[in-house]
């Protein structure tokens, strides 16, 4: 068999942390475009669980297409209520038929997506707070009929570019672990003010870093405006002193800028996010698979959320080309910095895309062994790129 076409390069660009400005961002577990990522891949999960638990195996679907339209609330200091509920839209294709047995796709994936957002944003009434449709259909007969060639190695159902790049800079990993500190169970129990609608933006420039944060108050938590003054001074020093640490140096935060206190408007919600009246959401629009949106990187415009974990090479090569990059990194020191983008062709074998470009920067008198690495490592990976199936199923691998 011929070889896999892997082309490893000496890289030119400049990575993001060598640059006198770089900007990232993180949109929270309860920011409306993550709720729905959330949702969808939770659903995806659910009938790839109920395929292989009826039939041995996952059958085809793709429910990359979603929507969150806001629903209409009315905060006020000490509680609020919801008067219109959000209204959470699953579409895509699915299998409900199979070897003679019908499957209830649509409410595999409405329960599925309903258990999300509750176990997601605790103070979500999900029964009145929120409404559920599917439109979700069968696939078409020739997708449908490419899933089920290839028992072995699947044919990749699409055209698609799935990029990776490690490591993390420092900005990078800041923004990261800012939302997810705020996020935390830890937290939550001490500070139930703070919602799980959170947005961190993060710029530096030279070497000073600030970082925008939107939060959510939750209003039954918060008593009075003073109440909320106290409560905001008191995250935003929570805010500097972690991201001191986990920088390593001084670092400006700001947090909840559109507030006018004077007149009384601040960011106060009933539910803890958005979605309940102010924002809508969509897959795709959010965080790649590395949990950042890094337009100071290469990107692609592939929505992991929700694709098959089997043949959707937009999910599949995301995921495999980020874990490929942080691999090389991790075995090769001297590598300042690398990205790899896979391109897949419809119909064939996914462990054979049309390219692997890999892109490596470092020294000259270190590429020659990086690139051989580089290359070995590539190789397994796309050999063995079917174990990632399993990895993803079952929630052990971030896709949002």
């Amino acid at each position: 068999m011929a070889k896999r076409n892997i082309v490893v390069e000496h890289g030119r660009h400049i990575p993001p942390s060598s640059r006198e400005i770089e900007i990232v961002e993180r949109k929270g577990l309860g920011h409306p475009d993550t709720l729905i990522d959330g949702s969808v891949e939770a659903a995806s999960r659910a009938l790839c669980k109920e395929y292989i638990s009826r039939f041995g195996k996952i059958l085809h679907h793709n429910l990359d297409k979603g929507q969150i339209c806001a629903g209409g609330t009315e905060p006020e200091f000490g509680g609020g209520k919801i008067i219109k509920p959000i209204h959470v839209l699953l579409s895509g294709r699915a299998t409900f038929e199979a070897e003679g047995k019908k499957i209830p796709a649509s409410d595999i994936a409405i329960d599925a997506a309903k258990s999300y957002l509750k176990r997601t944003v605790r103070n979500l009434d999900v029964i009145n707070g929120a409404e559920f449709e599917s439109r979700i259909a069968p696939g078409s007969k020739d997708l449908v009929a490419l899933f089920l060639r290839g028992p072995k190695i699947p044919f990749a159902n699409d055209t698609s570019i799935g990029v990776g790049f490690a490591p993390l800079s420092t900005l990078e990993r800041l923004v990261l672990a800012t939302e997810e500190y705020l996020n935390s169970p830890p937290y939550k129990r001490k500070h139930p003010e703070c919602g799980e609608d959170i947005k961190v933006m993060g710029m530096r420039q030279g070497g000073s870093i600030r970082l925008g944060v939107a939060v959510a108050f939750v209003s039954r938590h918060v008593s009075s405006l003073r109440d909320y003054r106290q409560k905001k001074s008191a995250m935003i020093s929570d805010i500097r002193e972690f991201a001191a640490k986990t920088a390593g140096s001084p670092v400006e935060v700001l947090l909840n800028t559109a507030d006018d206190e004077r007149s009384g408007s601040v960011y106060l919600t009933v539910t803890g996010t958005s979605a309940e009246a102010g924002d809508d959401g969509q897959v795709g629009r959010g965080n790649r698979v590395n949990g950042l949106i890094t337009p100071m990187r290469q990107m692609t415009l592939e929505a992991a959320a929700g694709k098959n974990p089997v043949s959707h090479v937009g999910k599949i090569y995301s995921v495999l080309a980020d874990e490929l990059a942080l691999k090389i990194v991790k075995d090769e020191p001297e590598v300042r910095d690398v990205a790899i983008s896979l391109l897949s062709q419809i119909g064939e074998p996914i462990d054979r895309p049309e390219v692997a470009s890999v892109s490596l920067v470092c020294a000259p008198e270190a590429y020659k062994r990086a690139s051989r690495n580089a290359q070995a490592i590539v190789d397994d990976g796309l050999a063995n790129i079917t174990e990632l199936t399993d990895r993803i199923v079952n929630g052990k691998r971030r896709i949002f």
